[in-house]
């Protein structure tokens, strides 16, 4: 039998080898072969990011892009339903409520996080099984590669709780092909599946239980460049047959998106919508209906200027308006319609588009002075 001291040195030892690999921390990060990989694991909570997680993953990311060892990145999510269903909303709000500083460091480190991902010199791939929505978008849809699998579930339903669709949604959603982006944004319309590759949201599509042997073959690759990296994704997407019989879920309905959203404004896309009078406008209009109304004129506003711009330009104006957000009445009524209450009634204050006036929008545009994002 071991002497006790020495006991207790293999237990500190054995602690010491584990604590890359605790599987009780909320994010695990490790290195295998040349790959460096962060697993999102808090599966009950459908990885939904929170505030230590982010923090443990930026300075991560950063050290491996400098790392000589490290040839490519990937992150993935635990329990196989979610790879991560957004940011950890509930506690953002409570933050809010008191007054405490969280509102307004979650933001700027998850944005920071988003522009290293969007920077990052590494190949940088998501494996975006399952759940994917708002903050899980933004660890991913900014990297080189973003496979979808069967189980892929992508939205950005930020204007049902009184947000914005932001990580860099002003970025990436007006860059999609047409106007889907507009209307992915003040929608909240779910995306599956292929259809996140069809949509340009996903870069391939590999079958959910191939994902494993992916994995390890991505780790065995000896010092890689990207285009190894493409070549072996691109093989295991060409042998993946789910799905290819269908036709992209938006098709039907890509002349309608295209001319009802290119509206300059949200009550002329209202308006819009109402001449269509189609069974698909009709439905859009009831969902709309149920958004809030300053959200959904910010989100319009987000990503008709964020067309133009940079991914940094892009985070930095979302900083001002998740601020602006923070300070106002729709998200807490928001999260708790939806997340608290679970109503589903939420009263939006204003309750009406045309209440919603242009200099209140202009407001939350604003720069902040010495609290504004600095990338």
């Amino acid at each position: 039998r071991l002497k006790p001291i020495n006991r207790l040195q293999v237990i500190l030892q054995h602690l010491k080898m584990s604590k890359h690999i605790d599987s009780t921390a909320e994010v695990l990060l490790e290195k295998r072969g040349g790959a460096g990989i962060i697993t999102l694991n808090r599966p009950k909570a459908l990885n939904a990011l929170n505030f230590s997680m982010i923090q443990q993953i930026y300075p991560q990311i950063k050290t491996w892009e400098q790392d000589p060892e490290t040839f490519l990145i990937i992150i993935k999510g635990t329990g196989g339903k979610a790879f991560c269903a957004g940011g950890d909303i509930r506690v953002i709000a409570d933050a809010g409520k008191v007054g405490d500083k969280l509102t307004k460091d979650f933001f700027r480190e998850e944005y920071i996080l988003n522009n290293a991902i969007g920077t990052c010199k590494k190949p940088y791939v998501a494996l975006i099984d399952g759940i994917t929505m708002g903050g899980g978008v933004g660890v991913s849809v900014h990297g080189h590669f973003r496979v979808a699998t069967e189980k892929t579930l992508f939205a950005m339903p930020e204007t049902a709780i009184g947000l914005f669709p932001d990580v860099g949604g002003g970025y990436f959603l007006p860059r999609l092909s047409g106007k889907i982006g507009y209307y992915l944004a003040l929608t909240g319309f779910r995306l599956k599946g292929r259809d996140v590759l069809k949509a340009g949201i996903a870069t391939h599509f590999v079958e959910s239980e191939k994902l494993p042997a992916l994995e390890k073959d991505l780790i065995a690759l000896k010092s890689p460049s990207t285009e190894n990296i493409a070549d072996l994704l691109n093989s295991y997407h060409m042998k993946s047959k789910v799905g290819q019989e269908k036709e992209f879920v938006l098709d039907e309905h890509m002349e309608k998106i295209n001319s009802l959203f290119s509206a300059n404004s949200m009550e002329e896309i209202v308006k819009k919508l109402k001449q269509d009078g189609s069974p698909f406008a009709i439905k859009q209009l009831e969902t709309i209906s149920k958004m809030s109304p300053t959200s959904l004129k910010i989100t319009l506003r987000q990503l008709r200027e964020g067309a133009s711009m940079s991914l940094q330009d892009v985070l930095t104006m979302e900083y001002r308006l998740s601020q602006a957000c923070m300070r106002g009445h729709d998200f807490y009524e928001g999260v708790r319609a939806v997340l608290i209450d679970k109503d589903q009634s939420p009263r939006w204050k204003p309750a009406a588009l045309e209440e919603v006036s242009d200099e209140f929008v202009d407001d939350c545009f604003k720069p902040l002075g010495n609290n504004d994002l600095k990338l």
